[in-house]
Parts: C-alpha cells; structure tokens; sequence
C-alpha cells in the first residue's frame, strides 16, 4: 500500500510499535498472513457477542473488546510489516482490503445479536455492517476516480472499533450496576448514524471534487 492510500496513525511513530514490526519482519510472517488473523479475531469478538446474547456473562464482552483491539493490531502492523518490513507483495491489496470488510461485517452484525433483546437490534446491526461496507467503498471508489483517498469520520474503520470496545466495557459496568444491557443498544444505534453520515460526507467531498476537477 502506497504512502498516499495508508490512514494516518500516530501509533505508528510509537517506539514500541516500530519494535515489534522489526521482530515481526524478521520472523516467516507474511503481511497477508497477518491480514488474515484479523478476521480469525473478528470472529472471536462475533463468538463473545452472541454468547453474550445468549448467556448476558459480562466476560464475553471482555472477550469482545480483547479481541476487537487485537483485530486493530493485525491491521496496524500488516501494513508496517509490508512497507517499512519490506515485504509488500502484488496481491497486497487485495488482502489487505477485503478482510478488513469481513471483519467489519462479523463484529457489527454480531452486536446486533447481542442487543437482540431490545426492538430492532438485529436489524440494526446488519445496517451497521452494511454501512461499514458503504463507507470502504465509498473512500475507495473516490480513489478510483482520482480523488483523494478519505479517511474521514464521523464513523471510520478506528472510530467504530474504538466504540465497540468502549461500550463492551460500559456495558460490562451496566450490567454489574443496573443489571441492565442498554449501552449495546445505544452503541448500535450511534454506529449506524453515524456511519451514514460518514458515508454521506465522503460521497459529498467525491462530488466535490469531480465537480471542480472536470474538463
């Protein structure tokens, strides 16, 4: 992945972070192969959620938010692995885009299962894996067209991680207080608002500039 394609993190300027993608980079790992256990994470999280469904344990939710970070991580450092590691391969890409969909996917949906218990959860959670997709492919189709390639929010890939874990964690708290699980809920329903509006923003920007790039 280019320079000009990557999101802009400042985890990757830590010192810890150049560390472990240097002892990464020296192992046979493969930044496709790294790629690929994120979705092995992503469908644990799913697993916490729907166990937390079924059995409202607060541990799946820790499981969840384990899992989500460590997901992120795969993501972090396959990128790291390619380009600073030196072991960027033509098929990249490719791996290093559609897992992360499915990844998306899995957890989103699975949040929906979790919340079942309140009206519309299930649904809310395939809109916000939907959502997730829309706005992947809208930051990619406007790179296609030359535009500039958009990481922007409200609801980017970091932010909806970001939010799951942190309402696993209140959710955990909820249900040691109130014995209640309506964060999952309310998460669901900021996640789709959320994501619809970021894809409204970068297909908005995309208009924007082929508007004023026309000849």
């Amino acid at each position: 992945m280019s320079d000009e394609k990557r999101r802009a993190l400042k985890v990757r300027e830590k010192q810890w972070v150049s560390k472990v993608a240097a002892r990464i980079s020296r192992m046979h790992i493969t930044p496709n192969q790294i790629s690929l256990a994120s979705v092995v994470f992503a469908l644990l999280a799913a697993g916490g959620f729907v166990g937390f469904g079924v059995a409202h344990n607060p541990w799946y939710l820790l499981v969840v938010a384990v899992m989500v970070q460590l997901r992120l991580l795969c993501n972090l450092f396959d990128g790291l692995v390619a380009i600073e590691g030196g072991k960027s391969t033509p098929s990249g890409e490719l791996f290093n885009d559609v897992p992360d969909r499915f990844a998306d996917v899995v957890i989103l949906v699975s949040l929906g299962y979790a919340a079942a218990d309140h009206v519309y959860a299930v649904e809310l959670g395939w809109a916000a894996g939907v959502l997730a997709v829309m706005t992947a492919y809208a930051r990619i189709l406007g790179t296609s067209l030359s535009a500039p390639t958009l990481f922007i929010g409200p609801m980017a890939k970091q932010h909806r991680m970001a939010l799951v874990t942190g309402v696993c964690l209140l959710a955990i708290i909820e249900l040691w207080l109130f014995a209640s699980h309506y964060v999952l809920y309310v998460g669901l329903w900021v996640l789709v608002l959320g994501s619809a509006i970021t894809v409204y923003r970068r297909l908005r920007l995309i208009r924007q500039f082929l508007e004023q790039n026309h000849v």
